[in-house]
Protein backbone atom coordinates (compact mmCIF):
# COMPACT_ATOMS: atom_id res chain seq x y z
CA UNK A 1 0.00 0.00 0.00
CA UNK A 2 1.53 3.15 -1.15
CA UNK A 3 0.85 6.59 0.31
CA UNK A 4 0.39 10.17 -1.45
CA UNK A 5 1.77 13.29 -0.13
CA UNK A 6 -1.55 14.10 1.39
CA UNK A 7 -1.14 11.44 3.63
CA UNK A 8 -4.14 8.63 1.66
CA UNK A 9 -3.41 5.41 0.43
CA UNK A 10 -3.15 4.48 -2.82
CA UNK A 11 -3.44 0.41 -2.95
CA UNK A 12 -1.20 -0.97 -5.07
CA UNK A 13 -3.16 -4.12 -5.67
CA UNK A 14 -4.34 -5.58 -8.87
CA UNK A 15 -7.77 -6.37 -9.76
CA UNK A 16 -10.87 -7.94 -11.19
CA UNK A 17 -13.69 -6.98 -12.67
CA UNK A 18 -16.79 -9.12 -13.20
CA UNK A 19 -20.25 -8.18 -14.49
CA UNK A 20 -23.46 -9.86 -15.16
CA UNK A 21 -27.02 -8.57 -17.19
CA UNK A 22 -25.13 -6.72 -19.94
CA UNK A 23 -28.51 -8.69 -21.75
CA UNK A 24 -31.39 -7.75 -20.26
CA UNK A 25 -33.11 -11.26 -20.06
CA UNK A 26 -30.20 -13.16 -18.50
CA UNK A 27 -31.88 -12.98 -14.89
CA UNK A 28 -29.55 -15.70 -13.59
CA UNK A 29 -26.33 -13.35 -14.75
CA UNK A 30 -27.01 -10.96 -11.89
CA UNK A 31 -28.36 -13.19 -9.35
CA UNK A 32 -24.84 -15.26 -9.72
CA UNK A 33 -22.65 -11.94 -9.63
CA UNK A 34 -24.58 -11.32 -6.30
CA UNK A 35 -23.97 -14.89 -4.45
CA UNK A 36 -20.59 -14.90 -5.76
CA UNK A 37 -19.88 -11.31 -3.80
CA UNK A 38 -21.88 -12.50 -0.94
CA UNK A 39 -19.74 -15.63 -1.02
CA UNK A 40 -16.40 -13.54 -1.07
CA UNK A 41 -18.04 -11.21 2.08
CA UNK A 42 -19.62 -14.35 4.33
CA UNK A 43 -16.71 -16.58 3.82
CA UNK A 44 -14.10 -14.08 4.46
CA UNK A 45 -12.32 -14.77 7.66
CA UNK A 46 -13.63 -18.45 8.01
CA UNK A 47 -11.97 -20.03 4.82
CA UNK A 48 -8.58 -19.13 4.66
CA UNK A 49 -8.31 -19.75 0.56
CA UNK A 50 -11.32 -16.81 0.10
CA UNK A 51 -10.02 -14.79 3.05
CA UNK A 52 -6.80 -14.63 0.84
CA UNK A 53 -7.80 -13.89 -2.18
CA UNK A 54 -10.20 -11.15 -0.89
CA UNK A 55 -7.23 -9.47 0.70
CA UNK A 56 -5.06 -10.17 -2.53
CA UNK A 57 -6.96 -7.95 -5.00
CA UNK A 58 -9.68 -5.14 -5.23
CA UNK A 59 -12.89 -6.33 -6.65
CA UNK A 60 -15.06 -4.65 -8.99
CA UNK A 61 -18.57 -6.02 -9.40
CA UNK A 62 -21.41 -4.90 -11.78
CA UNK A 63 -24.17 -6.94 -11.18
CA UNK A 64 -26.68 -5.32 -13.81
CA UNK A 65 -24.90 -4.01 -16.50
CA UNK A 66 -27.81 -3.31 -18.32
CA UNK A 67 -29.92 -1.74 -16.16
CA UNK A 68 -32.52 0.22 -18.04
CA UNK A 69 -33.23 -2.93 -19.85
CA UNK A 70 -33.15 -5.31 -16.97
CA UNK A 71 -36.04 -3.25 -15.57
CA UNK A 72 -37.72 -3.50 -18.68
CA UNK A 73 -37.54 -7.21 -18.71
CA UNK A 74 -40.23 -6.58 -14.94
CA UNK A 75 -42.30 -4.51 -15.91
CA UNK A 76 -43.04 -5.10 -19.80
CA UNK A 77 -40.77 -7.89 -21.68
CA UNK A 78 -39.57 -10.92 -20.44
CA UNK A 79 -37.47 -11.94 -23.08
CA UNK A 80 -35.89 -8.16 -24.08
CA UNK A 81 -31.87 -8.45 -24.41
CA UNK A 82 -30.47 -5.05 -25.42
CA UNK A 83 -30.33 -1.62 -24.02
CA UNK A 84 -33.79 1.03 -23.82
CA UNK A 85 -32.00 3.74 -25.86
CA UNK A 86 -33.63 5.77 -28.73
CA UNK A 87 -32.75 4.78 -32.34
CA UNK A 88 -33.44 6.45 -35.91
CA UNK A 89 -36.65 3.75 -36.58
CA UNK A 90 -39.64 4.96 -34.56
CA UNK A 91 -40.92 2.14 -31.96
CA UNK A 92 -37.41 0.53 -32.33
CA UNK A 93 -35.15 0.72 -29.21
CA UNK A 94 -31.70 -0.21 -28.22
CA UNK A 95 -28.81 -1.82 -28.77
CA UNK A 96 -26.62 -4.94 -27.83
CA UNK A 97 -24.28 -3.89 -25.57
CA UNK A 98 -22.30 -6.70 -26.34
CA UNK A 99 -21.83 -5.82 -30.28
CA UNK A 100 -21.20 -2.05 -28.99
CA UNK A 101 -17.75 -1.77 -28.26
CA UNK A 102 -15.52 -0.39 -30.80
CA UNK A 103 -13.29 -3.76 -31.08
CA UNK A 104 -14.12 -4.92 -35.10
CA UNK A 105 -17.16 -3.31 -34.25
CA UNK A 106 -20.45 -3.70 -36.10
CA UNK A 107 -19.88 -6.83 -38.34
CA UNK A 108 -23.36 -7.67 -36.54
CA UNK A 109 -26.68 -6.32 -37.41
CA UNK A 110 -26.95 -2.53 -38.54
CA UNK A 111 -30.96 -2.55 -37.95
CA UNK A 112 -32.09 -0.94 -34.68
CA UNK A 113 -35.10 -2.98 -34.40
CA UNK A 114 -33.26 -5.87 -34.61
CA UNK A 115 -31.85 -8.07 -31.57
CA UNK A 116 -28.30 -8.05 -31.97
CA UNK A 117 -28.23 -3.78 -33.59
CA UNK A 118 -24.58 -2.88 -33.00
CA UNK A 119 -26.13 0.75 -32.15
CA UNK A 120 -25.00 4.31 -34.02
CA UNK A 121 -21.61 4.21 -33.46
CA UNK A 122 -19.16 2.66 -31.35
CA UNK A 123 -20.04 3.07 -27.62
CA UNK A 124 -23.49 4.62 -28.66
CA UNK A 125 -24.69 3.47 -25.33
CA UNK A 126 -23.81 5.22 -21.87
CA UNK A 127 -23.31 1.64 -20.32
CA UNK A 128 -20.75 0.35 -22.62
CA UNK A 129 -19.20 4.25 -22.68
CA UNK A 130 -19.00 4.62 -18.81
CA UNK A 131 -17.64 0.94 -17.80
CA UNK A 132 -14.86 1.43 -21.23
CA UNK A 133 -14.11 4.86 -19.39
CA UNK A 134 -13.99 3.06 -15.98
CA UNK A 135 -11.68 0.11 -16.91
CA UNK A 136 -9.18 2.50 -19.27
CA UNK A 137 -8.81 4.47 -16.47
CA UNK A 138 -7.71 1.07 -14.38
CA UNK A 139 -5.52 0.00 -17.22
CA UNK A 140 -2.48 -1.98 -15.84
CA UNK A 141 -4.28 -3.01 -12.61
CA UNK A 142 -7.43 -5.44 -13.94
CA UNK A 143 -5.89 -8.67 -14.42
CA UNK A 144 -9.11 -10.80 -15.00
CA UNK A 145 -12.41 -9.88 -16.51
CA UNK A 146 -15.46 -12.28 -16.60
CA UNK A 147 -18.81 -11.33 -18.46
CA UNK A 148 -21.64 -13.60 -17.39
CA UNK A 149 -24.05 -15.01 -19.84
CA UNK A 150 -26.74 -17.71 -19.68
CA UNK A 151 -26.73 -19.94 -20.76
CA UNK A 152 -24.97 -22.92 -22.93
CA UNK A 153 -22.34 -24.11 -20.34
CA UNK A 154 -19.48 -22.56 -22.05
CA UNK A 155 -16.32 -20.70 -20.95
CA UNK A 156 -15.40 -18.47 -23.58
CA UNK A 157 -12.07 -16.55 -24.33
CA UNK A 158 -11.04 -13.76 -26.75
CA UNK A 159 -11.43 -13.33 -29.98
CA UNK A 160 -15.05 -13.22 -30.65
CA UNK A 161 -14.61 -11.34 -34.24
CA UNK A 162 -12.40 -14.09 -35.89
CA UNK A 163 -11.82 -17.89 -35.35
CA UNK A 164 -8.36 -17.32 -35.63
CA UNK A 165 -6.18 -17.42 -31.82
CA UNK A 166 -4.67 -14.48 -30.03
CA UNK A 167 -1.32 -14.43 -29.20
CA UNK A 168 -1.56 -15.63 -25.82
CA UNK A 169 -4.37 -18.27 -26.52
CA UNK A 170 -2.81 -21.03 -24.54
CA UNK A 171 -2.64 -19.05 -21.28
CA UNK A 172 -6.13 -17.93 -21.78
CA UNK A 173 -7.41 -21.92 -22.32
CA UNK A 174 -4.95 -22.84 -19.64
CA UNK A 175 -7.27 -20.59 -17.59
CA UNK A 176 -10.53 -22.29 -18.69
CA UNK A 177 -9.54 -25.64 -18.13
CA UNK A 178 -8.30 -25.07 -14.63
CA UNK A 179 -11.81 -22.99 -14.36
CA UNK A 180 -13.31 -25.70 -15.79
CA UNK A 181 -12.15 -28.60 -14.23
CA UNK A 182 -12.36 -27.30 -10.99
CA UNK A 183 -16.03 -26.69 -12.25
CA UNK A 184 -16.04 -30.54 -12.73
CA UNK A 185 -14.97 -31.84 -9.70
CA UNK A 186 -17.60 -30.19 -7.65
CA UNK A 187 -20.19 -30.41 -9.44
CA UNK A 188 -19.92 -33.00 -12.04
CA UNK A 189 -20.94 -30.65 -14.65
CA UNK A 190 -18.68 -30.07 -17.84
CA UNK A 191 -18.50 -27.03 -19.66
CA UNK A 192 -16.78 -26.36 -23.10
CA UNK A 193 -13.87 -24.17 -23.38
CA UNK A 194 -12.34 -22.05 -26.31
CA UNK A 195 -12.77 -18.70 -28.01
CA UNK A 196 -15.92 -17.61 -28.68
CA UNK A 197 -15.59 -17.44 -32.38
CA UNK A 198 -15.03 -21.18 -32.16
CA UNK A 199 -17.74 -22.06 -29.97
CA UNK A 200 -20.62 -19.97 -30.79
CA UNK A 201 -19.75 -18.00 -34.38
CA UNK A 202 -17.51 -14.89 -35.04
CA UNK A 203 -19.31 -11.80 -33.37
CA UNK A 204 -17.92 -8.48 -33.62
CA UNK A 205 -17.57 -5.45 -30.84
CA UNK A 206 -17.80 -7.75 -28.59
CA UNK A 207 -17.18 -7.06 -24.59
CA UNK A 208 -14.04 -9.37 -23.77
CA UNK A 209 -12.50 -8.49 -27.49
CA UNK A 210 -12.12 -4.90 -26.51
CA UNK A 211 -11.29 -5.92 -22.81
CA UNK A 212 -8.39 -8.12 -23.93
CA UNK A 213 -7.74 -6.16 -27.10
CA UNK A 214 -7.78 -2.70 -26.42
CA UNK A 215 -7.77 -2.47 -22.43
CA UNK A 216 -5.13 -5.41 -22.12
CA UNK A 217 -6.81 -7.61 -19.54
CA UNK A 218 -5.11 -11.04 -20.84
CA UNK A 219 -7.45 -13.24 -18.65
CA UNK A 220 -10.96 -11.88 -20.21
CA UNK A 221 -13.88 -14.35 -20.66
CA UNK A 222 -17.42 -14.59 -21.07
CA UNK A 223 -19.31 -17.54 -19.44
CA UNK A 224 -22.32 -19.01 -20.69
CA UNK A 225 -23.76 -19.88 -17.31
CA UNK A 226 -25.75 -23.81 -17.18
CA UNK A 227 -27.82 -25.36 -18.62
CA UNK A 228 -27.58 -26.25 -22.39
CA UNK A 229 -31.72 -26.90 -23.25
CA UNK A 230 -33.38 -23.94 -21.10
CA UNK A 231 -36.03 -21.71 -22.79
CA UNK A 232 -34.33 -18.88 -23.73
CA UNK A 233 -33.09 -17.81 -21.00
CA UNK A 234 -35.81 -19.20 -18.27
CA UNK A 235 -34.58 -21.28 -16.24
CA UNK A 236 -36.37 -23.91 -13.48
CA UNK A 237 -35.85 -23.32 -9.94
CA UNK A 238 -33.08 -26.21 -9.24
CA UNK A 239 -30.82 -25.02 -12.50
CA UNK A 240 -30.86 -21.11 -11.26
CA UNK A 241 -30.00 -22.64 -7.23
CA UNK A 242 -26.92 -24.48 -9.18
CA UNK A 243 -25.96 -21.58 -11.09
CA UNK A 244 -25.65 -19.69 -8.05
CA UNK A 245 -23.54 -21.99 -6.26
CA UNK A 246 -21.00 -22.53 -9.29
CA UNK A 247 -18.67 -20.36 -9.96
CA UNK A 248 -16.81 -19.53 -6.44
CA UNK A 249 -14.76 -22.71 -7.06
CA UNK A 250 -13.84 -22.15 -10.51
CA UNK A 251 -12.34 -18.31 -9.56
CA UNK A 252 -10.69 -20.02 -6.71
CA UNK A 253 -8.12 -21.67 -9.57
CA UNK A 254 -8.29 -18.80 -12.12
CA UNK A 255 -7.16 -16.22 -9.86
CA UNK A 256 -4.25 -17.34 -8.70
CA UNK A 257 -3.46 -17.79 -12.09
CA UNK A 258 -3.61 -15.08 -13.93
CA UNK A 259 -1.06 -13.58 -11.03
CA UNK A 260 1.49 -16.49 -11.48
CA UNK A 261 1.44 -15.74 -15.05
CA UNK A 262 2.04 -12.07 -14.10
CA UNK A 263 4.88 -13.43 -12.18
CA UNK A 264 2.89 -11.80 -9.29
CA UNK A 265 3.27 -14.25 -5.72
CA UNK A 266 0.07 -15.40 -4.40
CA UNK A 267 0.69 -17.28 -1.41
CA UNK A 268 -2.56 -18.19 0.91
Amino acid sequence: MATKHDGTKVTTKKAVWWDGGIHAREWISPATVIYIAYSLLSKYGQDPNITHLVDQFDYYILPVFNVDGYAYTWTTDRLWRKTRSKTSVPNCYGADPNRNWDYDWCGSSNNPCDDTFCGDKAFSEIETAQVAKFITDQRGTIVNYINFHSYSQLWMSPWSYTTMKTAQFKLHDDGSIQAVDALTAVHGIRYQHGSVAQLISPTSGSTIDWIYGIANVTFSYGIELRDTASVRSIFPRVLSLTNLTFCLPALTFLLPLALTALRISFRP
